[in-house]
């Protein structure tokens, strides 16, 4: 097929006669979305089809926040139950996968009400029931202050105070300085009253027993309440959600203000007991919604990169050019040079969301008291590591799709500025990806033993799925042996520097052995499907062109441990041409699967094959016929 012919010949045609593109289609939504996606995501897809949800354009700052809550109310009105809600981590992911391509500010809110603060009310709610009415409703919005100017990733050190006050029964919150401000989103006056969960430490008789949450009215609807100092933070950027520093000067709240478990909790003649002993495990304990926090930014991130390529892909078809020879016009997407970028991201992104659905099953499989301490330990690293790698590759795919509509993809009514900006957050919240991604991969270090494939590469060709990903297990070996020694040659007795020395191949094992679980999840999921499937084809093809790309830079390793042979590393470029070719060829089909609802896509000009008419005049000279003068 030539290059011409690449982007002009229909759909039907490239996907085979009649209705075997949509045959394709829908084969690829129920791979990416399982069989029961209209009961699971159809909810949430809907809400972007009503109009409080369409895209709205040119508001100023204040606008957006105000939409953004406005939203957030829409939102609560359509749940049969916030509670519900807030106790599903799948629901949770599925909301921020639809919603973050709409509304980044309402996802940020939403997230934290739902998740983060009523999600943690929830969880800790077994020895104090709590009239939670006000938050079902919306009447007040939850808040989550945890992070402080001085501590973010290393929060079991934070600093703000929850003192036992014996005669009164209950906690005066301070702020002791500076630096242990509450460095957070949406506690500003903004969307109504407010309440937060606020991390704080627990000091009994001037004993420290560790960092652990308590409710907390901060706002009315007159503004912060007495003792609570709040002030709005610069704008972040790309956002305009109401990030704040907010303080406390002996603020009292009552004992069952603590929320209790088996971390802590005090008995009705004000006596404090843990079934935890150290400290740093009882905060752990705490804050525990935030690892279903990370699986809905992985879900933000799946999400924002579909619609970014949804959008690129429509676009580079549309686009026409000149052609090799006058007046020849090829739309952009007939070049190597513009398609080959957009293959490679629509297998990344295939890989991220049937990733994120693997992780997220592991979770909720795992999640609980009931389960074995080791067992969750493992899932709860393999949720931090897909959502560094997951959103760390957004960001990749999303500014790829952003410059393949050229200037168009700057401007604001497009959407792909905002998704741009918006995979920032989701980078930063939940735990800096560096910070997660360096803890996940020295728990690899000390207690992780993958099986080593053989060292075998006679007979073996890159056309084979399995091949490649042994390749990509081999890599993940090859790293944290280089780890390993590393460390045991470092200085001893000093832990940072034995660290340091392993770091760098300890972290690139992390990265290899999460590329390898989204290669196997794209496996598995092209393998469910009908054998000899269009779709299953379709999906084998993008999960050997996602492992190709991350073995190609690997491969002087391959071939020194004896993994790969020189003819391999010979054939892997035109190997990977072919594979982005056929990729190409299907871009509309692969994008087309991402389920986007038509009133969505019709909200982005870009996507439309007059987009130009978006920008017409109607006062411009073409309207005016030959020898009319404009009066």
């Amino acid at each position: 097929m030539t290059a011409e012919t690449l982007t002009t010949t229909p759909v039907a045609a490239r996907t085979g006669a009649g209705d075997g593109g949509s045959a394709v289609r829908g084969d690829l939504v129920r791979a990416l979305f399982g069989d029961d996606h209209r009961a699971a995501h159809g909810p949430w897809r809907a809400l972007l089809t009503t109009e409080p949800f369409r895209r709205r354009s040119g508001l100023a700052p204040d606008a957006q926040l105000r939409l953004a809550y406005e939203r957030l109310r829409t939102l609560n009105s359509t749940l049969d139950s916030a509670f519900r809600l807030a106790a599903d981590p799948v629901s949770l992911a599925n909301l921020h996968e639809w919603l973050s391509p709409v509304d980044t500010e309402l996802t940020t809110v939403a997230g934290i009400h739902y998740n983060l603060f009523l999600g943690s009310l929830l969880d800790h709610d077994g020895e104090v029931r709590r009239d939670l009415s006000d938050f079902a409703d919306l009447t007040r919005v939850g808040t989550f202050l945890c992070t402080e100017l001085d501590h973010g990733n290393d929060a079991t050190a934070l600093e703000t105070t929850a003192a036992y006050d014996r005669a009164r029964d209950g906690f005066l919150l301070r702020t002791p300085h500076a630096g242990a401000q509450k460095f957070m989103p949406n506690t500003s006056t903004a969307g109504g009253p407010k309440s937060g969960v606020v991390a704080a430490r627990l000091l009994v008789d001037g004993r420290d027993l560790g960092v652990f949450l308590f409710l907390t009215a901060l706002t009315g609807a007159r503004g912060p309440l007495p003792g609570v100092r709040v002030r709005r933070l610069p704008r972040r950027m790309g956002s305009v959600i109401d990030h704040c520093l907010t303080s406390f000067d002996g603020v009292f709240v009552p004992r069952d203000a603590l929320l209790s478990g088996v971390q802590g909790r005090f008995d009705a003649e004000g006596v404090f007991s843990s079934d935890v002993v150290n400290r740093r495990s009882r905060f752990l304990l705490s804050i525990g919604r935030v690892t279903a926090g990370k699986l809905s930014m992985s879900a933000c991130a799946v999400g924002s990169a579909r619609a970014a390529l949804a959008v690129a892909v429509r676009h580079g078809s549309h686009r026409l050019i000149g052609g090799v020879r006058a007046p020849e016009r090829v739309s952009v997407m007939a070049h190597r040079s513009h398609y080959a970028p957009l293959s490679g991201a629509l297998a990344t992104a295939y890989a991220m969301t049937l990733l994120h659905r693997t992780v997220l099953r592991t979770w909720t499989e795992h999640d609980g008291a009931r389960h074995d301490g080791a067992g969750r330990a493992e899932a709860e690293r393999l949720v931090a590591l897909a959502k560094a790698w997951i959103t760390w590759e957004a960001r990749a795919v999303i500014t790829e799709c952003r410059e393949r509509c050229g200037a168009q993809g700057l401007l604001e009514n497009n959407g792909l500025a905002a998704l741009v900006t918006g995979i920032e957050g989701a980078i930063t919240a939940e735990g800096d990806n560096l910070a997660i991604h360096a803890k996940a991969a020295a728990g690899m270090v000390s207690g992780h033993r993958p099986a080593r494939p053989p060292a075998d590469p006679a007979g073996r060709e890159l056309t084979d799925p399995v091949f490649l990903r042994e390749l990509l297990a081999a890599v993940e070996c090859v790293e944290l042996d280089r780890a390993r020694a590393a460390m045991r040659e470092a200085a001893p007795g000093d832990a940072l520097g034995r660290w340091n020395a392993g770091a760098t191949a300890a972290l690139r094992a992390a990265t290899a052995h999460i590329q390898l679980r989204a290669a196997e999840a794209v496996a598995e999921a092209a393998d469910a499907l009908p054998p000899g499937s269009a779709a299953g084809e379709l999906l084998h093809t993008l999960g050997r062109l996602f492992a190709l790309e991350r073995i190609a830079p690997r491969s002087g390793d391959l071939l020194n441990e004896g993994f790969v042979e020189g003819r391999h590393i010979s054939a892997l470029p035109a190997e990977a041409d072919r594979l982005t070719a056929r990729v190409a060829r299907q871009a509309q089909v692969l994008t087309g699967a991402f389920d986007l609802p038509d009133e969505w896509l019709a909200d982005v000009p870009v996507t439309e094959a007059g987009y130009a008419s978006v920008y017409d005049d109607p006062e411009g000279p073409w309207h005016r016929t030959a020898g009319q003068v404009r009066r």
